[in-house]
């Protein structure tokens, strides 16, 4: 199976950091803004902004003269003893704060081998998850993850995924031609955001954005009851924004 990854604004947020990242380890005294900007080339003001994101996310931590060293999450997740306990702790925080910023329950999606997954979700009280009622692994051509990773598919990709499931009408709003649903996947742009418009459930609408480290096949989601569709569109800016922390931990 070929995949279609085309870089996204996340992608190269994520691979920037990774490049500042490289730098503070490499000055195990610490390293100033100044050397930063001179050393990876980022212009101040990008810089500034990929420095508040690692500082928030615990990756790096500025000392008393202001020089920038490895923070304590780089520390865990580089650590051979604990990396996949560290990485869904860091994850979960991430979704954590994604949850409470947009309002939303946010989820990471997967495709793996040949299956939707939901690796992790943050919901609430306030933000309640999707109830899933049809098996999402059979519903990826209603849903907004499903239709984002067949996105990063390539044609015999989705073709297979396709006959292994069923195209079945779940609500009235439901695509079940899969002639249609290709030829969409094949339209839509990388950088556009995936949507359901109450075609898996009627009462919710969800949005999906790529995210892309690797040969990983994933997206970032997002779900709200149709009674704040209007929230759709923004809250799908700020999810978009909030991939690159995402895609960091996954490429570190």
């Amino acid at each position: 199976m070929a995949l279609k990854h085309e870089p996204t604004a996340p992608y190269h947020s994520a691979q920037d950091a990774l490049r500042v990242l490289e730098t503070v380890a490499r000055h195990t005294a610490g390293v100033t803004d100044t050397e930063l900007a001179r050393t990876t080339g980022l212009d101040p003001e990008r810089l500034t902004t990929l420095l508040r994101m690692l500082r928030r996310e615990g990756y790096v931590e500025q000392v008393a003269d202001g020089a920038y060293v490895t923070g304590d999450a780089l520390t865990r997740l580089t650590s051979v003893h604990d990396r996949d306990e560290a990485l869904r702790d860091q994850l979960q925080r991430t979704l954590d704060e994604l949850r409470d910023s947009i309002g939303a329950a946010v989820y990471i999606s997967r495709y793996v081998d040949g299956e939707v997954t939901i690796d992790q979700y943050a919901d609430g009280p306030a933000t309640p998850a999707v109830h899933e009622w049809v098996d999402f692994r059979s519903s990826a051509h209603a849903t907004a993850l499903g239709k984002s990773l067949l996105s990063q598919l390539d044609h015999n990709g989705r073709r297979d995924h396709l006959s292994r499931h069923r195209m079945t009408r779940l609500t009235s709003r439901t695509i079940t031609n899969d002639k249609l649903l290709l030829s969409r996947l094949d339209a839509q742009p990388p950088t556009v955001p995936h949507l359901d418009l109450q075609e898996y459930a009627v009462g919710t609408v969800c949005a999906a954005v790529p995210i892309t480290a690797g040969s990983l096949v994933g997206c970032l989601a997002l779900s709200l009851p149709v009674d704040q569709a209007h929230r759709l569109r923004r809250a799908t800016d700020r999810l978009n924004k909030g991939a690159a922390p995402v895609l960091l931990s996954l490429a570190i």
